[in-house]
């Protein structure tokens, strides 16, 4: 889970990742798609604790568990 700035008021900020994306892959756009963040809690309600952290915010999953933690820098 990644935080960047919304592009508008609609837009949460938060990106999600399975984690063994490259870069290529990432780059290209038709891998993505935009969803409410809501109805990516609704797949994952672990994330629900972690929606209200600042921009600038990157989490990644422990791995096993519901918790995140947060990747410095």
């Amino acid at each position: 889970m990644i935080r960047e700035e919304p592009f508008n008021e609609i837009d949460s900020g938060w990106q999600f990742f399975s984690g063994t994306e490259d870069q290529d892959y990432i780059d290209d756009t038709s891998n993505s798609a935009v969803y409410d963040v809501n109805t990516i809690a609704n797949y994952d309600r672990a994330i629900i604790p972690y929606l209200d952290l600042p921009i600038g915010t990157q989490l990644e999953r422990i791995r096993g568990t519901n918790k995140f933690q947060i990747i410095p820098g």
